[in-house]
């Protein structure tokens, strides 16, 4: 195992919280005599982590989940209130890329007095100007005083100086949200060159994308606190049934009253139990990518008359993804009991990306015109892959003859 460079047992961190002056100086006053202020505001509570030498960690979560308030605490920026944080190593910490220039200064002057924060002489930054320059490529901006750039050649000259000298540890807020195109695969071609290199990141991000590019673990921060940790594919892919699920649930709060009641009605036409690969649990199956999934169910008829079923997949949030009706392949329902038919839909070889997904029957009229009752089931499809949208499209890259 390598070293431990970063470690937090227990770590919570609390602000006060003040609305007048005189709440401020009552705080001071009960700071000065040992005591701890009464009326706070936790950003986090009871973190525990080790980051070792050479990881890789990528921290995810909702805005204002204290992701930024631990990074701040990590690179030193703030102490814990209580709790156990140990750190080792260089940290190089990408949290406001251009906060600390002047803007009377030029870019260049900017560097200089960056580097020399930074501990470097300046014959060191002298030496090291060229590929700063390089990096930023903001042409001849550079003898331009900074007031003068835009927010993106702000931040490119900032990522410019702020890389110019490779940390133990590199930490980085949103990094990867700023700038152009162009600017972004820059900074993620130095972040692999940096980890190939031995190098150890914490990289805060709302891209899954990114996090899954270049972490290998990641934490899922919520509500201040450790909400789930692993491997960055399986707590990216939870994060992002959340939300779906959680898109899905405003929808509806939101959705309007439907104009036809009989499309929702129940107790005519209705799903009386639903199973996914035999399980009938409302918690969500899994599935790895590629695998059958299997949908069985019975269907009441009040008349005892053949009903069809509607069987369709959706994403956790709702975007449809597949849907097909027994009426449309000719495929009768199998009477099991008086006035309940039976079904079963077998979805072989599942082109679906990694994620979650919902399976719905909808049992139907016998002339398969109108829709009734629906029951789902949840399921998530695991995998590695990185690539986009809800499945996978058989594919392969050819070069062109030269």
């Amino acid at each position: 195992m390598t070293a431990a460079l970063i470690k937090l047992e227990g770590v919570s961190k609390h602000y006060p919280i003040l609305h007048q002056g005189s709440h401020k100086l009552a705080h001071v006053w009960s700071r000065l005599r040992g005591h701890q202020p009464h009326n706070t505001f936790t950003a986090l509570s009871n973190v525990s982590f080790t980051v070792h030498k050479g990881e890789s960690l990528g921290l995810i979560g909702v805005n204002g989940a204290g992701k930024s308030t631990l990074l701040k605490l990590i690179a030193g920026v703030v102490a814990p209130s209580t709790g156990l944080f140990e750190r080792q190593g260089r940290i190089g910490a990408l949290l406001e890329l251009g906060a600390g220039f002047h803007g009377e200064y030029t870019g260049r002057e900017n560097v200089f007095l960056s580097c020399a924060l930074m501990g470097l002489t300046r014959a060191q930054t002298e030496e090291k100007m060229e590929g700063i320059l390089a990096f930023a490529d903001i042409g001849d901006h550079i003898d331009q005083p900074i007031k003068n750039y835009s927010s993106g050649m702000v931040v490119r000259l900032g990522f410019a100086v702020a890389t110019c000298i490779t940390p133990e540890v590199l930490i980085t807020d949103e990094v990867l949200a700023v700038g152009d195109e162009s600017f972004q695969k820059k900074c993620i071609s130095w972040m692999e060159r940096y980890l190939e290199q031995g190098g150890t990141l914490l990289l805060c991000s709302h891209s899954m994308y990114h996090i899954q590019k270049l972490c290998k673990r990641a934490l899922w921060i919520h509500g201040g606190q450790v909400h789930m940790g692993g491997s960055a594919a399986d707590v990216t892919r939870t994060y992002l049934a959340w939300h779906e699920e959680k898109t899905r649930q405003e929808k509806e709060r939101n959705k309007p009253a439907p104009g036809n009641p009989e499309q929702f009605a129940s107790g005519i036409y209705a799903i009386k139990d639903m199973a996914l690969n035999a399980n009938q649990t409302e918690e969500p199956i899994c599935i790895n990518m590629r695998d059958n999934l299997t949908v069985t169910g019975t269907v009441y008829s009040p008349d005892n008359r053949t009903p069809h079923v509607a069987v369709g997949v959706v994403r956790a949030d709702g975007s449809p993804v597949y849907g097909i009706v027994s009426e449309m392949d000719a495929f009768a329902l199998q009477q099991v009991a008086p006035n309940l038919f039976g079904y079963t839909i077998v979805f072989t070889n599942l082109p679906l990306l990694p994620g979650r997904y919902v399976a719905r029957s909808h049992a139907m009229d016998p002339e398969g015109f109108r829709l009734f009752d629906q029951v789902e089931r949840h399921f998530d499809v695991l995998g590695d892959s990185r690539e986009l949208g809800f499945c996978r499209l058989e594919h392969q890259w050819i070069n062109q003859p030269t």
